[in-house]
């Protein structure tokens, strides 16, 4: 831990950005929440409590960084499935008319308000 301290010491707000970009980074990547979330715990948990977060706001830092991940990633069902319908035509883009949209329209303020709740928790 004493490795990451330095990257985490701008205060609770700055950390929680932080951890909440290195969540969406992950859980993009693989393309699901429910795989991420031990991962994302694994990793959180050492984290938060060396920045003195409470347990509320570790958790609310986990599952704000799984959902961050699983809204905007191509590979997610939250994505794929609204694109299988909506394709029933033909005309769908999957990127440009599914994922972000939602990266813009759910994933900006699920950021603002995971950071929030980290803070005021």
């Amino acid at each position: 831990m004493t490795a990451v301290e330095g990257y985490f010491s701008y205060g609770k707000v700055a950390g929680a950005a932080l951890l909440l970009l290195i969540g969406l980074l992950v859980t993009m990547g693989i393309g699901t929440s429910f795989g991420t979330v031990p991962i994302l715990a694994a990793v959180f948990v050492p984290i938060c409590m060396v920045m003195g977060f409470s347990p509320l706001a570790t958790i609310a830092l986990i599952g704000t960084a799984g959902a961050l991940g699983d809204a905007g990633s191509p590979a997610s069902d939250s994505t794929l499935g609204p694109t299988s319908g909506l394709n029933a035509d033909g005309k769908h883009h999957h990127i440009w008319d599914t994922c972000v949209p939602t990266f813009l329209h759910y994933n900006i303020p699920l950021f603002i308000f995971g950071i929030l709740a980290a803070a005021i928790l």
